[in-house]
């Protein structure tokens, strides 16, 4: 299935998972992250759909309601459902506790048969009982990891749930795997929309590798089509996807709202945003470590050189979240006004400059997983160098180690141009900013990066769209 592209070696590890229920007769655990809106529930009910012979379930999503409505409503779908728990349920036994919800599926578990039991938005599970992780690792210790049940827990709260399965915590080396379900990579774009290496990154850059919003843009559908189609129907995914996210992500969190803001109307620096969001000092540094550290919706990024540099720039991490924050909430009422192309001209006019920022992290993320390979000498990591007056700007930065290294490997350029090449005097700019690296001597190597070609040939490597799309052609099993 098209919309399944890229997502068969996330099924295979689920049914991995169940053939070993179907095999040991006991239990098994997967705890499954990912950001909101990258597919995981549809992943998990595809899985479930795909069983030559149906397996019994139950698929219960929460809705950040007190504990004891959540309960209520996992009745009903335990109810509802074709666990062997169903018909005790359906005759009238109400749950006064996750415990006795649990351990009712466990008591009444076919042991000739696996099952699976679903619990969506954990997350908010544990923000309306705290104790639900103690309960649950109780119950799997001593009930459900004996009986043919496979648990999947499924949450979009990224941080939460990789500390719940951390160190000290109650439900620490439970799982017998856990999954991290990510947004297509740009190859994954490419093959699912049929389109060549650089249309492929342009679609990376609006979709954020989204499933829902990659499967309306259509196959071999060019940007400005999709955009034109997109912003004029205000219930687009392209549009409605990225209010879901900040509704879910930042439900009281106004303040943290305003920074995010600015930092996608691009703004870099905590000074630049403490201007524009009207936010300053401690709160600032609050609604940062809530969006970088807590979220993960932005990126905290220092220059890589051999010198320690506390020149901090700020970025929204994710593509899409990134280029709707710049470009389609800002438009919402144009859209909606039936103006939405006013919106597709406002990004016609900028996207040349926004695409060529935008493109960065990806490059960087695209020869990361090149490393190591000899075209980059002894490098292991990839970054950026910059200085405070922005007076040098280099593009990429290689290195043998993330923090202080003491050579830099090789610095490069990046230069995303619709049609002009990497030019003799794009070379001319990056060796000469190369000597105000800290780090790099005449052995450092220089790169280039480009959209459409070359007119040099004095680069000791030069890389295109293709060249950074083979880079995701081989990706790692969950």
């Amino acid at each position: 299935m098209a919309g399944f592209v890229g997502r068969e070696r996330y099924l295979r590890a689920l049914n991995d998972e169940l053939e070993q229920v179907r095999w040991t007769g006991e239990g098994r655990f997967v705890s499954m992250r990912g950001r909101r809106r990258v597919g995981k529930s549809r992943l998990v009910e595809e899985f479930l759909r795909r069983q030559g012979t149906p397996v019994p379930h139950v698929f219960f999503t929460a809705s950040r309601q007190p504990s004891e409505r959540e309960l209520s409503f996992f009745a009903e779908d335990v109810a509802g459902s074709d666990l062997p728990a169903a018909e005790v349920v359906r005759g009238g036994l109400a749950f006064d506790s996750w415990d006795a919800a649990l351990t009712l599926i466990s008591s009444t578990a076919d042991r000739s048969s696996p099952a699976v039991v679903v619990l969506d938005e954990f997350p908010y599970l544990v923000e309306a009982d705290p104790a639900i992780e103690g309960t649950l690792q109780k119950v799997w210790d001593r009930r459900l990891s004996r009986v043919p049940v496979l648990l999947i827990l499924i949450g979009s709260d990224v941080s939460m749930m990789a500390a719940l399965t951390g160190y000290g915590r109650p439900l620490y080396g439970r799982p017998t795997r856990e999954m991290v379900v990510e947004p297509f990579d740009p190859a994954e774009t490419a093959d699912m929309l049929g389109l060549p290496a650089a249309e492929a990154f342009d679609a990376q850059l609006v979709t954020g590798g989204f499933p829902l919003i990659a499967q309306s843009w259509g196959r071999g559908k060019d940007l400005w089509g999709f955009l034109s189609e997109a912003l004029s129907d205000p219930t687009s995914p392209l549009i409605v996807s990225g209010e879901r996210v900040l509704a879910a992500e930042f439900p009281v969190e106004a303040q943290a709202r305003d920074v995010l803001r600015a930092i996608g109307a691009g703004e870099t620096t905590f000074t630049a945003i403490s201007r524009s969001a009207g936010v300053g000092g401690t709160p600032l540094t609050r609604s940062l470590e809530l969006l970088v550290e807590k979220k993960r919706v932005v990126s905290a990024e220092r220059p890589l050189s051999a010198k320690l540099s506390r020149e901090t720039r700020y970025h929204v991490a994710d593509p899409y979240l990134r280029f709707w924050l710049r470009f389609v909430g800002p438009g919402i009422e144009e859209v909606e006004r039936d103006r939405g192309e006013l919106v597709v001209e406002d990004i016609r006019r900028s996207w040349t400059d926004y695409r060529g920022r935008a493109v960065e992290p990806l490059v960087r993320d695209a020869i990361e997983r090149m490393l190591p390979d000899e075209r980059f000498g002894a490098a292991r990591y990839v970054g950026g160098y910059w200085t405070r007056t922005n007076d040098v700007e280099v593009d990429l930065v290689g290195a043998g180690r993330e923090a202080r290294p003491g050579r830099i490997e090789f610095v490069g350029s990046i230069k995303w141009r619709e049609r002009a090449p990497f030019a003799r005097r794009d070379l001319a700019r990056l060796v000469s900013q190369t000597t105000r690296v800290p780090g790099t001597d005449p052995e450092t190597l220089t790169i280039g990066v480009s959209r459409s070609g070359f007119d040099v040939e004095d680069l000791d490597a030069t890389l295109g769209p293709e060249d950074l799309l083979v880079a995701w052609r081989s990706p790692a099993e969950p």
